[in-house]
């Protein structure tokens, strides 16, 4: 069942879920692209903004490596498939006119490899299939670590150069994969590079279960003796800023193209206050533990050095890149994102805890 066979009733009740202004930007998204392509549909966010375009009407190809029957139930057409497959790629894009490239090998840890694959010869071939196949708009989820170097980022713009270091394979893999689309923007194609910090909120599969995981466990510490401001922002404004980029590329000024964005819930926010309103979703006690950041970066640096040796796979305790971001202030100035795509958050961060806290209690962790 594709987007086009759900009744417009439907398609009316789903759209009726959203802020009255997601709604006017999916209306409008909807009347100017018929079939979108979406890599890791089935992630976190990915899933986000599948939900908004079916929605809105808009047929979804949905990639990704695992198999996700609910969104298949929902009229996305899924197709499984490695996003370093060139020619599966290709296959999949067929008959799409606009893509959010939304998959990437996250994380803090593994081998250049295991990062740069999926990262960085994965984008080539999204970028080349948008080439072989015509297709005019390309939306990148990017991520701020593209600039991130291990100190502090207090309210810093997109004139903020990429990072002359990174503690992980990540940040420098999505740098080299966030150039090679803004490279590939032109005539052809219009591209633009979204950098969402800390996306969190409900079905949230990373931070929110991570945090209140360590919690009980008695091993959630802050890092530092001071708390410094970080960006964060809610899942549902991820997607809304993606959708109105779309719309941006697809406008004749199209003035977002070739350009990246920081993007936040423009609410910074200590990391101690952040974990504290997470805990209290499922009431438990605030953190007050606390490890001297000079410590922690030596803890990385040991268990980095350990594991690298016996060729363990799973994730350190600490990292390098880890005691930085817990140490430092990471907050961004998104005056841009505000004047081109026209983005403002929907939902503050309180009120997005108070959907987190809903969604909890229904489905505990």
């Amino acid at each position: 069942m594709s987007a086009s066979n759900l009744s417009a009733a439907n398609r009316q009740v789903a759209l009726e879920h959203y802020h009255i202004d997601e709604q006017k930007a999916l209306k409008k998204l909807s009347g100017q692209v018929k079939r979108a392509f979406v890599t890791g549909a089935g992630g976190f966010l990915g899933k986000a903004i599948c939900q908004r375009l079916i929605a809105a009407g808009v047929e979804v190809t949905g990639f990704a490596r695992g198999a996700y029957p609910e969104l298949c139930a929902m009229g996305i057409n899924m197709i499984q498939g490695d996003i370093s497959d060139n020619l599966a790629v290709i296959d999949a894009m067929k008959g799409c006119d606009l893509v959010f490239h939304v998959a990437s090998k996250a994380g803090v840890w593994g081998s250049k490899q295991s990062y740069f694959s999926p990262n960085v010869d994965g984008a080539a071939n999204i970028i080349n299939a948008c080439k072989r196949l015509n297709i005019g708009y390309l939306v990148y989820t990017s991520t701020p670590s593209v600039t991130f170097a291990g100190v502090d980022e207090a309210g810093i713009d997109e004139a903020a150069p990429y990072a002359d270091k990174y503690l992980n394979y990540y940040g420098e893999s999505k740098a080299i994969a966030e150039q090679m689309v803004l490279d590939a923007n032109g005539s052809g194609l219009k591209t633009v590079s979204l950098r969402p910090h800390l996306i969190w909120g409900p079905e949230d599969p990373h931070l929110v279960p991570r945090v209140i995981e360590r919690a009980r466990a008695g091993r959630l510490k802050l890092v530092g003796r001071e708390d410094k401001l970080v960006d964060t922002i809610y899942v549902g404004n991820a997607a809304y800023a993606h959708i109105l980029a779309a719309i941006n590329l697809t406008e004749k000024s199209s003035s977002a193209a070739g350009r990246a964005y920081f993007l936040s819930n423009d609410e910074p926010i200590t990391m101690a206050a952040m974990l504290n309103k997470i805990l209290a979703c499922v009431d438990l006690p605030e953190v007050d533990k606390r490890v001297p950041a000079n410590l922690a970066y030596a803890v990385g640096v040991i268990l980095e050095t350990i594991y690298g040796v016996l060729g363990k796979t799973e994730e350190p305790l600490m990292t390098r890149f880890v005691a930085r971001q817990l140490s430092t202030c990471h907050y961004f100035d998104i005056s841009s994102a505000k004047r081109d795509l026209g983005y403002s958050p929907l939902v503050s961060i309180d009120q997005g805890m108070v959907k987190l806290r809903e969604y909890l209690e229904a489905n505990p962790v």
